[in-house]
């Protein structure tokens, strides 16, 4: 990336910092809240196979949004890498810079907007998968 673009995201990289490190907080935090709700809801001995239903069916509530905060915690710590390595801001794609307004929107972006609708294409149609992809 250009880092004498005056506009660019490299000059905001300590806010980029703290809205990365701000919404890691935020998801840790609703990670613990869902878990003490789950726990705090849970039925020691479920009363009849309604009960053992509903049980089920809220854990499987839980580990699915889980699933998807730790996706997020992890897309994240990989933005938070990329400040520290110096290639924030780049698309990890077309290695073109990502604009200031889509990482003002999401912090954690990999990909400028082209790039991520290339790849969201390939994701669905079965023939790109990245460590980040949830597997169906």
């Amino acid at each position: 990336m250009n880092n004498n673009n005056k506009n660019g995201p490299k000059l905001k990289l300590s806010t980029y910092r703290q809205l990365l490190e701000r919404k890691a907080e935020e998801v840790r935090g609703s990670m613990s809240a869902q878990k003490a709700a789950q726990v705090v809801a849970r039925l020691d001995v479920p009363s009849d196979e309604g009960d053992l239903s509903q049980q089920h069916h809220e854990e499987w509530i839980f580990l699915n949004r889980n699933t998807i905060d730790m996706k997020l915690l992890r897309e994240i710590a990989d933005a938070l890498r990329r400040i520290d390595s110096g290639a924030y801001g780049d698309c990890m794609e077309c290695e073109e810079p990502i604009s200031t307004k889509r990482l003002d929107a999401v912090p954690w972006a990999r990909y400028c907007v082209t790039c991520q609708e290339a790849v969201a294409l390939r994701i669905e149609s079965g023939e790109y998968a990245n460590e980040f992809q949830e597997t169906r």
